[in-house]
């Protein structure tokens, strides 16, 4: 892994990211509902919810990127949004993405 940050996030421990499996599935049925990725739904999320804010995802593969600028073109509703946030709001998120953990990596990667 590296300098991945993601072996410092408690979000990234095997337990939660079992714990945190129905957030999976339900952007899964979400994104096959719209012809989209995960990806694209979670990004076209971001996009429709905090119009000022741009999301920077990761992208080591070529097809990641196609992927995630096409998230671009998959258009949330009012309603469609609303459902998504309720869908949310009902699944509790297990683990930590902080700068304490964060700092644990670069802790790391000076030893």
């Amino acid at each position: 892994m590296g300098d991945d940050v993601r072996r410092v996030i408690t979000r990234f421990d095997p337990e939660n990211v079992s714990a945190n499996q129905p957030l999976v599935e339900m952007l899964q049925r979400f994104a096959k509902a719209k012809g989209a990725t995960p990806a694209q739904v979670s990004l076209a999320w971001m996009l429709a919810k905090w119009p000022f804010v741009t999301p920077i995802p990761g992208a080591r593969a070529t097809e990641r990127i196609e992927e995630n600028l096409s998230a671009a073109d998959v258009e949330l509703a009012p309603g469609e949004l609303a459902a998504l946030e309720q869908e949310l709001a009902k699944i509790p998120i297990h683990g930590n993405r902080i700068d304490e953990d964060i700092m644990k990596l670069r802790e790391l990667l000076q030893r």
